[in-house]
């Protein structure tokens, strides 16, 4: 082996450049099964946490994905104008709006979640249960944050 292809294979062994060369072509992955169902990666994840927490203030939803107030507006307003979720005002508080998932939303996470299953089975089929246990632990731990500055997601 020569002394660059020795330089290379170090570099590709690198752990955050393979995160990085896997974690784009999950994310682009992911990205194109999305597409088949009509939705953004953002409106999906929005979508199964409502699933997941039935209704919910918007504050408490920007808090929970993480997301700038005006990008939760709007992508609310694309899976409101879908009539996918509503948007209602708190009885108790008029100044507070109740975010619900509506039961075309409810299918369409039943889409999302098949799609990104599929995807994640084929990402995953070389490893065995107990491995990818340990991997989405693993990944759990790493040091990021959906607010770094590096993370500009549209």
């Amino acid at each position: 082996m020569t002394v660059e292809q020795t330089r290379s294979r170090r570099a590709m062994d690198r752990i955050g450049l393979l995160l990085a060369r896997h974690g784009g072509i999950s994310n682009a992955r992911m990205r194109q099964a999305l597409e088949a169902t009509g939705l953004t990666m953002r409106q999906g994840i929005t979508l199964m946490h409502l699933a997941e927490t039935g209704p919910i203030g918007q504050q408490a939803l920007m808090e929970a994905l993480k997301v700038d107030p005006s990008a939760l507006v709007a992508i609310l307003n694309d899976l409101e104008r879908d009539n996918l979720v509503e948007r209602r005002r708190d009885p108790a508080d008029r100044r507070r709006h109740i975010v619900a998932i509506t039961e075309a939303g409810t299918s369409a996470v039943t889409r999302v979640d098949t799609t990104m299953s599929a995807v994640e089975r084929e990402l995953l089929a070389h490893l065995d249960p107990d491995e990818i246990a340990t991997l989405h632990t693993l990944l759990a731990r790493i040091n990021t944050s959906v607010n770094d500055e590096a993370c500009a997601e549209s």
